[in-house]
């Protein structure tokens, strides 16, 4: 199992092991740590190496999201700290990326190669979910968003599904949906970019309006369907796949070119699966509540080869300087990766 040496990491990161634990912050830190399981003997063999030559090697990459993470962050400070934390992937900001000449954006894309970093997926800037006007607004807005990810090179944006709604039926919404969506991957489409869709699995979400929506991956698959565009898959997390009462041999029946995005969480212990809430989880690893051995596993397996971020909705580490909470959603995806890779 991959652990860090308690006292050599303390040093790393900058705290004392006495005077530097006395803050509420380094306390809440702290247990953080030790509650997704990182300290203990370091490994030495390196992460991303494959457990055996039979085993399928991952091709999922690892991504940093500063935005899922509460850490404020620009283009290039998110850059900055992918590399410094051994991210594979930093996510790309469609309102910067908008805004750079040419020769400004292939200063971006050298630095981000320099950086051995690849583009995640960007947050679809488009609000689809309101009214008429709303989206009308920001359809218009799409294409100048679009060119500007594709001459930056990224190619995934990712965004969500409400699960219910106080005045549409399950129809009317799914139509209204199928409609919008559709005109936004005309759009996509032209530009070389793909849309991940996330649904919202909690029980306490879905029954949070009159009419439940879309809430389990099998919905999302029939949306998709009837969008029949190319450029629309799934954005899969790890929490809405569990609290739908999913299984690994749902993953199992993908291809890998339907999912376009994944995240990755954990659940509170001692919560039946009917009463978790969606603003409460955890660190990847830390409860083990999430069956993420066989999530990752899945992923492997069906050669899932896009970003996968840490989207943990803890409140602890919005407290923490960013480097604090960094280093601890770093350990959770080492310790993701060497999952997948059969080395936990």
């Amino acid at each position: 199992m991959l652990r860090l040496d308690r006292r050599r990491w303390l040093k790393t990161i900058g705290l004392g092991v006495t005077a530097g634990m006395a803050g509420e912050a380094n306390r809440a830190y702290l247990q953080a740590a030790e509650s997704a399981g990182l300290f203990g003997p370091q490994k030495t063999q390196p992460v991303g190496k494959a457990a055996g030559s039979d085993r399928p090697k991952r091709r999922f990459r690892s991504a940093l999201h500063c935005s899922a993470l509460g850490i404020p962050a620009d283009q290039q400070q998110a850059i900055r700290y992918a590399k410094q934390f051994g991210f594979e992937a930093v996510e790309p900001l469609p309102d910067y990326l908008r805004r750079l000449s040419e020769a400004q954006l292939a200063e971006l894309r050298g630095h981000l190669q320099q950086a051995g970093l690849t583009w995640s997926a960007a947050n679809l800037p488009v609000q689809f979910r309101e009214s008429e006007e709303q989206f009308i607004a920001g359809l218009k807005t799409l294409p100048e968003y679009a060119r500007a990810c594709q001459r930056a090179g990224v190619q995934r944006m990712g965004t969500y599904l409400r699960p219910c709604h106080p005045e549409r039926t399950y129809l009317e919404n799914f139509r209204l949906h199928v409609c919008r969506l559709r005109a936004v991957a005309e759009i996509l489409g032209q530009h070389g970019l793909r849309l991940g869709l996330e649904y919202v699995g909690p029980k306490t979400s879905w029954t949070a309006a009159r009419f439940p929506f879309i809430h389990t991956m099998r919905e999302m698959k029939e949306l998709i369907a009837e969008i029949n565009h190319p450029a629309v898959g799934l954005l899969l997390d790890s929490w809405h796949w569990y609290t739908a009462g999913e299984t690994v041999e749902d993953i199992l029946r993908l291809q890998a070119e339907e999912v376009v995005l994944v995240h990755l969480n954990d659940a509170p212990a001692g919560v039946p699966i009917d009463q978790q809430r969606d603003s409460v989880r955890q660190l990847p690893l830390a409860t083990g509540v999430i069956d993420l051995r066989g999530f990752l596993t899945a992923l492997v397996k069906i050669g899932f080869d896009g970003p996968a971020l840490i989207e943990p909705f803890y409140p602890a580490l919005r407290e923490m300087p960013p480097e604090k909470a960094l280093a601890i959603v770093a350990e959770a995806m080492r310790k993701c990766l060497a999952l997948a890779e059969g080395e936990l």
